[in-house]
């Protein structure tokens, strides 16, 4: 750590205070403390036994049906009804839908095999597994952009043009129009057998628009702030009854990835970012005197601990009121959600931005949960499309930086990230947001939660987990001001071994939302541990790094997080959010 926090962190010979019993407010947790260094796997029992008589109600008897009915791992959470996309292709989309340096052009046998596939499926012989028409125009998509745009090492191979010299002619009389345009624009790249791009306009004045903005996009070129903008209203949601919104899926996907392989400008994530921002009105103004928007991966945690649930519960706790948004399930990860983890206690995951703002306000809960589904429909209505184009939108980025609840009081942000080139942009959006402090975290898995693990020497390049930058509301008058809001930036590497975290490994759940929930809920009942560290670690540190008040010395942070858990007063507040989320109105 260094002199960019404030004030300085302290060295190694500087060892933070730990609490070893729990303090005279925890006799309604002391079975949960007792059982010392064990490591816990009765989270779900210390919260029942911790619960009043509502819980049993409201809680418990919601657990134990999941135990018996078993939706404890995250992939049982993908909505039913929704058509799989064909595996052939969709491995073909990982190689080929991807970025300049990223993208691994196929060799002539799966290459021959995939487009066998594609025909094959035209045709009408794939009933089971059809490949759909997302998939059509994300992976024709790819193959343009790569011919049109891309460094030759990662343009088309020799074995993908053998194969398309094989397949395209009997391709051409199978698929839809759309589609050939999509793989050939402007006639360059099918020779005779092109034709049908130069020619296409679309249907409808939604579509119209988006064959307009595609030709630009599949030639490698980029969009204006306005052009995306009104692209995304024309045609979102998809499935609306208003005629001019109903477009072809593959044009939709084939714009969608086309945009993240020519990584997007930043005018092209904010429009992205706030182009649906009025779509249910003005955003409620929760009566708070702080809160923290949590932007974390929408696509969830497939290996490790996921800690942000519980974080919020306890910075609720001091008047550190948390929003937190996402969905139940959401490829291409569908891994381990808060949402999952609320429903599977038994709280309303279902809430409107109001009620929302309601529970921020209850003296009870502090923190809030919001499903896009309510927060933000015409997002929501493209997790099919999302799953069928394989790789992460541009939306994956902007999605995370949203506002769907205000405050009166100080407004800050927090996202995770994983690949290098999206952490400026983010910080950017945080600002376009007018918050007061903004904080971008690369935790585990590319999600918030930063690490008490010791990093290794062996580790991989690029910047390390737990790396942090943002900025946040200055005590100097040494800052930029171009927004009106003044403010002060910070890089730093946060070493939880100079806090006086002993180094552990992280605990992994492997999409078991119920193991997820016993390592937190015994962690909030006052089990030390990997689990309990990494929780007083992230809201210590989202507290003194944003500049909240009270955390300016962090080992204060540390001590106030720690008092939370251990009065018990964090799992109370998780608990009665369970109780209230059904109530609120």
């Amino acid at each position: 750590m260094n002199s960019l926090l404030r004030p300085a962190l302290p060295g190694p010979s500087l060892c933070v205070r730990r609490r070893v019993s729990p303090s005279p407010e925890a006799g309604l947790f002391g079975s949960a403390v007792a059982v010392g260094g064990r490591r816990c796997r009765r989270g779900l029992a210390v919260a029942a036994s911790a619960a009043p008589s509502w819980m049993e109600e409201a809680g418990v008897e919601v657990l134990e049906e999941g135990r018996l009915r078993n939706p404890s791992v995250s992939d049982s959470y993908r909505p039913e009804g929704l058509p799989r996309p064909n595996a052939t292709v969709l491995e073909a989309q990982a190689r080929v839908c991807t970025g300049p340096e990223q993208t691994r052009p196929l060799g002539e046998e799966q290459a021959m095999r995939v487009l066998d596939t594609i025909l094959r499926s035209a045709m009408g012989e794939f009933k089971e597994e059809p490949v759909s028409s997302a998939q059509l125009g994300a992976f024709f998509a790819g193959m343009t952009i790569r011919a049109n745009s891309f460094p030759e090492a990662t343009q088309w191979s020799e074995g993908e043009r053998r194969a398309m010299s094989i397949f395209w002619p009997r391709l051409v009389q199978v698929l839809p129009p759309e589609v050939k345009f999509i793989a050939d624009p402007e006639g360059t790249i099918m020779g005779a057998n092109g034709l049908t791009g130069p020619r296409y306009v679309g249907q409808g004045a939604g579509e119209m628009r988006l064959v307009g903005a595609l030709r630009e996009v599949l030639a490698g070129g980029h969009l204006g702030y306005e052009e995306v903008q009104c692209v995304l209203k024309d045609i979102l949601p998809i499935g609306s009854s208003s005629s001019s919104t109903v477009v072809s899926e593959a044009l939709l996907a084939a714009f969608l990835i086309g945009q993240r392989m020519n990584r997007e400008t930043d005018r092209e994530l904010k429009a992205y970012c706030l182009a649906f921002d009025d779509e249910l009105g003005p955003p409620p103004v929760a009566d708070v005197k702080s809160l923290t928007h949590y932007g974390e991966p929408y696509d969830g945690n497939t290996r490790f601990f996921r800690s942000t649930l519980f974080v919020a519960a306890v910075r609720a706790c001091y008047g550190e009121s948390c929003l937190l948004h996402g969905v139940e399930w959401m490829p291409p990860k569908g891994g381990i959600t808060e949402g999952q983890m609320l429903k599977f206690m038994g709280a309303n995951i279902h809430l409107s931005p109001t009620q929302a703002k309601t529970l921020l306000e209850d003296e009870d809960t502090g923190f809030a949960y919001l499903n896009l589904q309510e927060a933000c429909p015409a997002l929501y209505s493209i997790i099919e499309l999302r799953e069928h184009i394989k790789k992460r939108p541009p939306l994956a980025t902007s999605e995370k930086v949203q506002q769907f609840v205000r405050a009166r009081g100080r407004e800050s942000m927090i996202a995770g990230f994983y690949h290098e080139g999206y952490e400026d942009p983010l910080l950017m959006l945080m600002r376009r947001r007018t918050v007061h402090a903004g904080l971008v975290v690369k935790g585990e898995e590319g999600a918030l939660s930063m690490t008490t693990k010791e990093r290794s020497a062996h580790a991989s390049k690029g910047l390390p987990v737990n790396h942090c930058s943002g900025f946040r509301t200055p005590n100097s008058i040494n800052s930029s001001e171009s927004d009106g809001i003044p403010r002060e930036s910070f890089r730093v590497i946060v070493n939880a071994q100079e806090l006086g975290f002993e180094s552990t490994e992280t605990p992994r759940t492997d999409r078991s939302i119920l193991k997820n929930l016993e390592l937190g809920l015994a962690a909030l009942g006052g089990e030390k541990g990997a689990a309990y560290d990494r929780i007083v670690l992230n809201a210590a540190m989202a507290d003194h790094l944003l500049g909240c008040s009270g955390a300016e010395d962090i080992n204060t942070a540390l001590d106030r997080a720690r008092e939370a858990i251990d009065s018990g007063k964090a799992l109370r507040r998780l608990m009665s959010y369970i109780k209230i989320s059904h109530k609120v109105t």
